[in-house]
């Protein structure tokens, strides 16, 4: 996909079993041609909501330690992007944006995209204290956040009902790209991801599948970002990585599995054939120049 090395360090949650957080994130990067420096945040046999799971966490000061290691890597001009997911505790938000901060000073044009895993529908799932260090410390310096329409509502503090309010509060949040999954769908019984930049209202589509595995964000951030890296131009960006995880699910599904099939699904990554519905959205800049 890349001529030249772009290497990405993804910051997540780390599963013995299955294919969420850094699992999927790690493999899809790498299937994509790009070569990956993982950071766990916390390690867990499984994902909680298979049941109850032993979780393994890092000392504060020692997570610090892994990050000052990081900043001072000889190899860090690899690195042209960073990816972060769940986080452990408040501290660590913080300690990563002491890297980005870093490597922006390294790299002015670095690509840090900021997933906010912190809830759902039946709101947040992380302390508090940790999604506001989320907010405060890691959303100012994202490049790209992508939060669920459940996550945005609580970063920006408003209801979001429709999809009108949803770009409202992308805007208002300050991120200068912002991906929106689990947006308010347009075609009956479909779901949706709301991509919006300075000049880009787009929507990508597909049929809903109800009671989906976990990881399907994870995976979404890092397909895209892949093809971002890639020089692909957005719009085809959002449609090639909306198939790609509509195709994995879908296969996932029909072979009756609790956890994605990626490691059957690699060319779904690649070479996606789902069929996914483009439609561009009226812009929050034009309605205000009306």
């Amino acid at each position: 996909m890349q001529e030249s090395q772009s290497a990405v360090i993804v910051i997540s949650s780390h599963v013995v079993r299955g294919s969420v957080g850094n699992r999927a994130v790690v493999f899809a990067l790498e299937t994509l041609g790009f070569p990956v420096w993982a950071l766990p945040t916390i390690v867990l046999p499984w994902h909680p909501g298979h049941g109850r799971a032993t979780r393994l966490t890092f000392a504060e000061a020692d997570f610090d330690k892994a990050i000052d290691d990081l900043i001072r890597a000889p190899w860090l001009g690899e690195v042209k992007a960073v990816l972060t997911g769940y986080f452990g505790n408040a501290a660590q938000p913080r300690a990563v944006a002491r890297l980005v901060r870093a490597l922006r000073e390294k790299n002015p044009e670095l690509l840090y995209v900021c997933d906010p895993v912190m809830g759902d529908l039946g709101g947040l799932y992380i302390p508090q204290e940790t999604a506001e260090a989320i907010r405060d410390e890691l959303i100012p310096l994202a490049s790209l956040a992508t939060p669920n329409r459940y996550e945005l509502a609580w970063l920006s503090g408003a209801a979001l009902e429709n999809n009108t309010q949803i770009m409202d509060a992308a805007v208002a949040l300050g991120p200068a790209r912002m991906l929106v999954t689990s947006a308010v769908p347009m075609m009956a019984g479909g779901t949706g991801n709301l991509y919006l930049t300075g000049k880009h209202a787009l929507m990508a589509e597909h049929r809903l599948i109800e009671n989906p595995p976990n990881g399907l964000g994870d995976l979404l951030s890092a397909v895209f970002l892949a093809r971002l890296l890639g020089g692909m131009d957005e719009e085809r960006a959002l449609q090639l990585a909306t198939a790609s995880v509509y195709e994995v699910l879908a296969r996932t599904v029909k072979r009756g599995s609790d956890e994605l099939t990626l490691e059957m699904d690699a060319s779904s990554l690649a070479n996606p054939m789902a069929m996914v519905q483009l439609r561009r959205l009226v812009h929050p800049l034009q309605r205000t120049r009306r």
